[in-house]
């Protein structure tokens, strides 16, 4: 009768062993999974269309800034910003030289492609998308001359808004 018991023992806790090991690994790869989000946005590509003057290299500059982090680029030139950021909810304090769109999202100005990669995996409730405001030197794109502060705000069609990301001290 003790083998028996013994035996039932050894079992049940085999089970249990093997079902622990089964949720930790489970729970280990449900963990992984955002850093998995990041490598397939970076090696994947993540489409993107760039709205720009045909005139401003700055927006060209900004282009290949993402192209260099892994994004596909499809640039559309035109000479009406303005209907662009319009038809996109583009609020009129946070415009810049180029609007950009993922799908849905509104990228608008010289927005570093972290802070887009960033915001890709964990959009701010109820926001369009991101902007740094005019031409801000030091920003993706408008590297020469001397660098100023800025902030990336996300911004919603409502004209609410808030700081995603600082840069300062340069």
């Amino acid at each position: 009768m003790k083998m028996k018991k013994s035996a039932l023992y050894t079992g049940v806790a085999a089970i249990v062993l093997v079902a622990g090991a089964t949720t930790l690994a489970m729970l280990a790869d449900e963990s992984a999974e955002p850093s998995a989000a990041v490598a397939s946005t970076a090696e994947a590509g993540t489409d993107i269309t760039v709205y720009k003057s045909p005139n401003c290299s700055c927006c060209q500059s900004w282009a290949e800034h993402l192209a260099a982090n892994g994004f596909d680029t499809n640039i559309v030139e035109t000479d009406n910003l303005s209907e662009v950021k319009q038809k996109y909810g583009v609020p009129r304090e946070m415009a810049s030289c180029h609007t950009a769109l993922i799908g849905d999202v509104v990228i608008e100005g010289h927005v570093p492609a972290d802070d887009i990669v960033a915001y890709l995996e964990k959009p701010q409730f109820n926001t369009v998308g991101l902007s740094v405001p005019g031409m801000v030197q030091g920003s993706p794109g408008m590297e020469t001359g001397r660098k100023q502060d800025y902030k990336v705000i996300a911004f919603s069609a409502n004209g609410q808004q808030s700081v995603f990301r600082e840069y300062t001290d340069y």
